[in-house]
């Protein structure tokens, strides 16, 4: 299983309308479409996990290509690294 960063989402895209992008290139077993927290609204990114000679296909057919009017950055994804977040020390609630 191969997990994708899709960046440059537009702000009115649908985990099913993303799932039928990438269903062209294969099974699409998971879709995690990342959402502000107060909002609710797109961030305008997601992770799409597929297997691995799927992703790989996707990846090198999607990468560039215009969706929505923007272009797609699809590339595999890191793994989390530890630590806080944009200022780098630890959260404050």
């Amino acid at each position: 299983m191969t997990k994708l960063f899709v960046g440059n989402l537009p702000f009115s895209v649908t985990e099913d309308s993303l799932r039928t992008l990438f269903a062209a290139h294969g099974t699409v077993d998971k879709i995690a479409l990342i959402t502000d927290r107060d909002t609710g609204q797109p961030r305008g990114f997601a992770f799409v996990e597929m297997g691995s000679s799927e992703a790989a296909r996707a990846m090198q057919a999607l990468n560039g290509t215009d969706f929505g009017g923007r272009a797609l950055k699809v590339n595999e994804a890191r793994e989390r690294t530890s630590g806080g977040g944009s200022r780098g020390g630890p959260r404050r609630y």
